[in-house]
């Protein structure tokens, strides 16, 4: 199967809720990400990478960063006069009112679904930080004759996300035999992913079942019932860098393993690169008594105090003086002199007056939303 024959759909809002004040503002999928990144770029280009040329965001609310940020897909190969990147708004010709759910939301853009020509469609979240070859998961999927192939991970089940689906038993080639929602298990087990590949027409003709009796939960009313029909098999992505983000600390987490040089080329893989929109900047400037130690620092910054353990975003200022430990400043936040912070997210904008003390935990970082002073 060739990626040119798979239509991609991105659902930009799903999960955000568990990220609290920072995506009070923005949509999960626009969330920053490791100095330079947004969530979205992960599955974009992983998409773009397998050879997709049409791609849908599926969008509900606060999605003016998001717009900013993917514009015409230019940073993507997706700017172009056949297939490209499409924005899907949540009104439609037949609704004025925002999803309810994400079978609300396929329905809703069914006319899109129509309107292209690929005869399977890749659906996915933006949730996990990975970097797949969707063409392994075509072949895989094309070997198994499987009706619905589900891309899922071998860890600790999310704990703060809504209906995660568990694989309890998988046969040899694949098929699930059995599973279940957010059953109350501890240690590894092989959850979903939410990255689904299914053939169109079947995708469509499930989501208008589903959508005239008034279901409302995916992966009980379409996945579930795929599963118990033998229909559905999943896709191990376990030996990929994946990192679910289901809470601020999560986040924390997943960002702060980016530090290890080994995680890093895991998921940086030079193969298949991550693309973002990039805004050009000056290179950083390091003052005299500048000391940086474990670091990413993006271009445009001035640091002129200590950073240590941290991930900085363009255009970040952090006064003489300032101690920066184990924190993520987001852009164009400036940290005061003699400032002292640690274990501290800061979102975009945010501002740390000279002599402030500020501290979180590693196990409880402290967010701060856009624009904050103190």
């Amino acid at each position: 199967m060739n990626g040119k024959k798979v239509l991609g759909m991105i659902f930009a809002n799903i999960h955000e809720e568990t990220l609290e004040s920072l995506t009070d503002m923005r949509t999960m999928g626009s969330v920053p990400f490791c100095s330079r990144f947004r969530l979205i770029d992960f599955p974009l280009s992983n998409m773009v990478e397998s050879q997709i040329t049409k791609i849908g965001v599926v969008t509900n609310a606060n999605f003016n960063s998001l717009m900013d940020h993917v514009g015409t897909g230019k940073p993507w190969d997706l700017s172009r006069k056949t297939d490209g990147l499409y924005l899907l708004p949540p009104y439609s010709l037949n609704s004025t009112t925002m999803w309810g759910n994400r079978i609300d939301a396929i329905y809703g853009n069914m006319s899109f679904l129509d309107h292209s020509t690929q005869d399977y469609v890749l659906l996915s979240d933006c949730y996990n930080i990975m970097n797949i070859d969707y063409e392994e998961l075509f072949e895989a999927h094309e070997n198994s004759k499987a009706a619905v192939t589900i891309v899922g991970v071998k860890g600790e089940m999310p704990k703060n996300t809504a209906s995660t689906l568990v694989f309890n038993k998988v046969a040899a080639n694949g098929r699930i035999e059995d599973a279940a929602i957010d059953p109350d298990k501890d240690g590894e087990v092989f959850y979903s992913c939410n990255i689904i590949l299914i053939k169109k027409y079947l995708l469509q003709s499930l989501i208008t079942t589903a959508h005239s009796k008034n279901e409302v939960s995916f992966q009980r009313s379409i996945l579930l019932n795929c599963i118990n029909s033998g229909m559905a098999y999943a896709y191990d992505a376990t030996k990929n860098f994946v990192g679910t983000i289901d809470s601020v600390q999560s986040y924390y987490d997943i960002s702060m393993s980016l530090l290890a040089k080994d995680k890093r080329e895991k998921l940086f893989a030079p193969d298949r690169p991550i693309y973002t929109k990039e805004r050009d900047d000056m290179p950083t400037l390091y003052g005299t008594e500048a000391k940086i130690n474990n670091s990413l620092i993006a271009d445009g910054c001035q640091i002129k105090g200590t950073v240590e353990n941290c991930i900085i975003f363009k255009g970040v200022k952090i006064e003489e003086g300032a101690v920066v430990k184990n924190s993520i400043l987001m852009q164009d936040t400036v940290i005061g002199e003699n400032a002292k912070i640690n274990y501290i997210i800061a979102d975009k904008n945010c501002n740390i007056k000279s002599g402030i003390e500020l501290s979180g935990a590693a196990n409880f970082p402290v967010s701060l939303s856009k624009d904050t002073r103190i």
